[in-house]
């Protein structure tokens, strides 16, 4: 089995689900990302987080993980010998004329594709800005120019399988001429020899580094969506084609603004005289304040929308600045206010002595 345990990593069960663990994985990276974590030891853990979710997140990795404790086909011995489908295969082979496709499976040559994460804020989403990303991958080996070989040594074709990365055995059965098809152990199916090995990456062509990766992230970028770096994933070996790193965009929440799809919403509060008379404020808005006009008589959950204020659209346009007001009615009054208000509620026929008789009278008439 694997020494790390990649469920115990995100802290799911094994039977949990992909929306689980892609909530998981969310939740973990958000608290032991480096920009936002001053923990010790939080930039090795959210490469261990990134690792667990790449494997977990990827059905056919996941079952192999489940049932042999690696995703690396290599290490689990690709598994298939110990299920019993060596004799299917060989079968298979006699009658489809070698055509069977599990004996077949070469090891993986082309780099992974690799995740990260960055956080920006609601202002830098609005914006755009270019981010400079901590990444630590296998990329090429600088020494040996991704070849494998030393300096001055050479790289030649395999002269056990010819180049193919694969070697055929045959051998007669029952039923025929059975082949067989598996990875040639000479070069490690790389299909090349190299001779001497690069002492750097040991004639892999590829070594650990460490390196900052500039993401431009476009304007109006949703919290969550996913950019895509070509090229700067894990490198191939001997020079194969690298994987990409797939970077996900965190947007901080703002103290002020909350964001829904492309609108900004803001609360604000009004005492009971503006609300009766109407008139205007300031709220914060992405950069600056914004002066928001609203009618007299206004009540406890009104909008005003002030349009062309809210988020960037990525395909052109912008959204609006959408203020919910709120109606505060005053806990403790000086003496002065309350016979202001007290002289308000008479003259409304609201006071504390309530309508005359007269007035009272005429009403039941409906005069």
């Amino acid at each position: 089995m694997a020494s790390v345990d990649y469920y115990d990593v995100l802290g799911v069960e094994r039977g949990a689900s992909a929306e689980e663990i892609k909530k998981a994985f969310r939740k973990k990276a958000r608290e032991t990302h480096p920009d936002v974590s001053d923990g010790e030891g939080a930039e090795e853990e959210f490469k261990r987080i990134n690792e667990a979710y790449e494997i977990l997140s990827d059905d056919q990795k996941r079952t192999m993980y489940d049932q042999y404790g690696t995703a690396d086909p290599r290490q689990a011995g690709n598994g298939y010998g110990d299920m019993g489908f060596g004799g299917f295969e060989d079968i298979f082979s006699v009658f489809m004329g070698g055509m069977g496709g599990m004996g077949q499976q070469r090891v993986r040559l082309e780099g992974r594709d690799m995740r990260g994460q960055t956080v920006i804020t609601l202002q830098e989403a609005a914006t755009g800005v270019d981010k400079d990303i901590p990444h630590t991958r296998d990329a090429p080996c600088g020494t040996c120019n991704a070849t494998g070989a030393a300096p001055g040594g050479t790289v030649e074709t395999c002269p056990d399988c010819g180049g193919a990365g694969q070697r055929r055995t045959q051998r007669r059965t029952i039923l025929g001429v059975m082949e067989s098809v598996s990875p040639c152990e000479r070069c490690s199916a790389t299909g090349k020899i190299v001779n001497p090995p690069c002492p750097t990456c040991g004639g892999e062509g590829r070594t650990r580094l460490s390196e900052t990766v500039r993401v431009t992230i476009p304007a109006g970028i949703d919290d969550g969506a996913a950019l895509r770096v070509t090229g700067k994933g894990e490198a191939g070996v001997r020079g194969a084609a690298a994987g990409d790193l797939l970077l996900t965009v965190r947007v901080r929440e703002h103290e002020f603004l909350h964001r829904e799809g492309d609108d900004l919403h803001a609360m604000a509060a009004i005492n009971i005289a503006q609300a009766a008379l109407g008139g205007t404020i300031k709220v914060p808005g992405l950069f600056d304040e914004q002066s928001v006009e609203f009618s007299p008589g206004v009540q406890t959950g009104a909008t005003v929308r002030l349009r062309g204020n809210g988020m960037p659209r990525m395909r052109g346009g912008v959204g609006d600045l959408i203020v919910h007001l709120r109606v505060d009615v005053p806990k403790k009054l000086t003496k002065k206010q309350r016979e202001l208000l007290r002289e308000l509620g008479d003259s409304l026929g609201t006071g504390k002595g309530g309508p005359t008789k007269l007035e009272r009278l005429k009403d039941w008439l409906g005069a």
